[in-house]
């Protein structure tokens, strides 16, 4: 099975203040986790998560969290995402 290129990552508000959640786009990165599974990054480099198959998200711990959450994020979902430019991949350029 190919792996996906890229996921849709559902980050929560932050604690207390009722603030909508973020989603940031991760990609799929040459890098493997000490058990095997794929590591995907957002465009920076600095947020990196496994995938489960559940397709749950899990920060890995040298990550920096976009939303602020300091680590405290464990558990997100995360939901594959077509290629860019549609099925084909046609169309731009990005990863």
């Amino acid at each position: 099975m190919t792996a996906v290129r890229r996921y849709g990552i559902t980050l929560p508000g932050a604690p207390g203040s009722h603030g909508p959640p973020t989603v940031i786009v991760v990609y799929l990165t040459s890098d493997l986790t000490a058990d095997g599974r794929p590591v995907y990054a957002d465009d920076s480099g600095a947020f990196r998560v496994q995938i489960t198959d559940e397709d749950v998200a899990q920060p890995l711990t040298d990550t920096v969290s976009p939303s602020g959450g300091r680590g405290q994020e464990q558990c997100l979902h995360a939901e594959a995402l077509p290629p860019p430019g549609g099925a084909d991949g046609a169309g731009l350029s990005q990863r």
